[in-house]
């Protein structure tokens, strides 16, 4: 029967055909609104959960929410025989390193990590942020529910790690509670440094902040759309890569660039009726998130957003003005479709953790010829390979062709001047590593 199946999967990619995965839907079907809205509640009513905030009361502050984060993580490992590795990570910010520093802070982190069966030290990682704000970034005493942002994503790892819990993946997922976002993003950067000091093998991090508004300041609602906020090339990379590509292209294909294609491909296939919208930058105009500081050493990592804000209940105290109640509370949240987001997520993050590892030294030639080709090292668990091709101007991999369990591949009448190229690798199952575009130049 398995060899049937095989031959099957293998006789969908061959003629095109995008093979879906039942589990993914089962795991959509899994998310729960009801478990969603609890934990925003629970989080929103710890009154501030501000960086500098409290940490020695049991109901109240900072130190009150992380304990909780914890055990709910705790708890989730313990239904799936203890299959989650929960710590916390930290790091002393001292008083003066910016101005959003006043005193001396432990900026700490709440990880879980569920290894992979043949990939432990290969992650893909899902965040969320514990810490909240009001309008004075000082201010660590006011009430400030952080309803939306940023109770909202962290509801959503906590929601995604009790999905994702039954299940068992080749490669490793993180879900981690992020502090310090607020102050200048310094959960993010402990972290990223945590995994380059452990020789952390990252896939890439999928940031969530801010995932249950549906009603703009603009007047817009929509429950459908979302933002993919990606960088276009690494950070870090070197003078040697930008110099190759003012030749061969690539100014939008970086690893973020990639991994944000990979979401938008597996939303439109599994979840159709949602809208994802990829926005070619960083983050928003002039604005931060804790995916940066994983670009700033060279991991890929997005942002996955609401797509219409609503400025009055951002980094606001709550107050009353010219009847406009201000303030990030949670009667602002909207539930289903903060389910929609994190199904987003989920979906994702197991995809990629069923998915062999990205090919490695891909190459590609065809100057002067009336055919694109192709090589790369093959990867341990792939089936197969898929070369992806697009016009220069799309934004998506619109075209593909399933080669099989090669290491180069001809496509004979496709100029090579006229598309940007690149190749995934395929498992048993169907699911594809993240796209990777060509690296080297081949005759």
């Amino acid at each position: 029967m398995k060899k049937i199946i095989l031959a099957l999967a293998l006789f969908n990619f061959a003629f095109g055909q995008s093979q879906t995965d039942q589990k993914l839907y089962d795991i959509i079907d899994a998310v729960s609104e009801e478990r969603l809205k609890n934990d925003v509640k629970t989080l929103a009513d710890f009154g501030t959960r501000h960086t500098l905030s409290d940490t020695i009361s049991d109901t109240r502050g900072i130190g009150a929410a992380r304990r909780w984060i914890k055990g709910q993580f705790d708890n989730i490992s313990k239904d799936c025989d203890n299959c989650l590795e929960v710590f916390y990570q930290q790091d002393l910010v001292e008083k003066g390193r910016n101005q959003r520093i006043v005193k001396d802070v432990m900026v700490v982190n709440v990880v879980a990590i569920q290894r992979g069966t043949k990939y432990p030290n290969r992650f893909i990682i899902m965040s969320g942020d514990i810490d909240s704000r009001v309008s004075d970034p000082a201010d660590y005493t006011s009430d400030s529910p952080g309803a939306n942002d940023n109770a909202s994503g962290m509801a959503g790892a906590i929601e995604t790690a009790r999905v994702l819990s039954k299940y068992k993946f080749e490669s490793s997922i993180i879900y981690v509670g992020l502090s310090g976002e607020e102050q200048g993003l310094f959960g993010g950067q402990g972290l990223a440094k945590y995994a380059q000091d452990n020789n952390w093998d990252i896939v890439g991090i999928l940031n969530n902040d801010m995932i249950g508004n549906i009603t703009g300041v603009d007047g817009v609602i929509d429950n459908r759309t979302f933002r993919i906020f990606s960088e276009p090339v690494p950070a870090n990379e070197g003078e040697r890569a930008r110099r190759a590509r003012r030749f061969y292209g690539g100014e939008v294909d970086g690893i973020s660039r990639q991994l944000a294609r990979y979401v938008h491909k597996t939303v439109k296939t599994y979840m159709p009726e949602m809208n994802p919208m990829m926005v070619y930058r960083l983050d928003r105009f002039g604005r931060g998130g804790h995916h940066r500081p994983f670009n700033d050493v060279g991991f890929a990592g997005i942002r996955i957003m609401e797509a219409h804000e609503n400025y009055t209940q951002q980094h606001q105290d709550i107050r009353t003005e010219d009847g406009i109640n201000y303030g990030d509370t949670f009667e602002h949240v909207n539930f289903p479709y903060c389910k929609k987001l994190t199904a987003v997520n989920a979906i994702n993050l197991a995809s990629i953790a069923s998915a062999p590892p990205s090919p490695k030294n891909v190459g590609i030639g065809g100057i002067v010829q009336p055919s694109a080709k192709f090589s790369w090292d093959k990867v341990d668990g792939a089936v197969g390979y898929k070369i992806y091709w697009r016009d220069t101007t799309s934004p998506t991999w619109d075209n593909s062709r399933y080669v099989g369990d090669v290491s180069e591949y001809t496509l004979d009448g496709i100029v090579v001047d006229n598309f940007f190229f690149g190749v995934a690798a395929v498992g048993k199952d169907g699911h594809e590593s993240v796209v990777v575009f060509p690296n080297k130049i081949i005759r």
